[in-house]
């Protein structure tokens, strides 16, 4: 119960703060204001996503779900860890800058799917720890809850880095 519960709660908790937040369209990222800090958010979620894929590439590789390659060695598993906890820590100043500046918005469809995976990615963090930690829980959900991380952060890149990266359009949304 707490499994579920924590991690919705951690989700419409960023939700809740991001609907009544007012934004402040001036905020600025490691002294980038404007474009400039949407363009270096979008490198960041680059970096976030090529992070995450490895991350994908070393729990394959952990679990023996690597066709072709030998057994992963014991420096792999804390490999994982560590890099995990990376990837937490440089998402946090972009969803900081993204809550604070924006908000949730659903001005578009494109924005609206960004904000509510921005909520759920972090909701989908406490599930992840939750699930590495409980001994109760069965071990099956570990690769569900790792497998949705990922596909958070590529489905938020895809929504918010491609689309500046690509001069505002991706493809599957219109442009602006």
């Amino acid at each position: 119960m707490l499994a579920v519960v924590v991690p919705v709660a951690v989700a419409v908790g960023i939700y809740l703060f991001g609907t009544h937040h007012t934004p402040d369209y001036l905020n600025g990222l490691f002294g980038r204001y404007g474009t400039d800090a949407v363009d270096l958010k979008a490198r960041l979620g680059t970096a976030l996503l090529g992070l995450a894929l490895v991350q994908l590439g070393l729990a394959l590789w952990m679990y023996g779900r690597l066709p072709g390659a030998r057994p992963a060695p014991r420096p792999v598993r804390p490999g994982h860890r560590v890099l995990g906890f990376l990837v937490f820590l440089l998402s946090l100043p972009i969803a900081y800058h993204c809550l604070t500046t924006y908000g949730i918005e659903t001005t578009s469809a494109r924005v609206a799917i960004h904000s509510f995976a921005g909520c759920a990615l972090y909701g989908a963090f406490v599930a992840k720890v939750i699930v590495v930690r409980s001994r109760r829980l069965p071990g099956r959900l570990l690769p569900v809850v790792g497998g949705l991380l990922v596909l958070g952060v590529a489905l938020l890149w895809y929504t918010a880095a491609l689309w500046a990266l690509d001069g505002d359009s991706v493809p599957g949304f219109p442009s602006g």
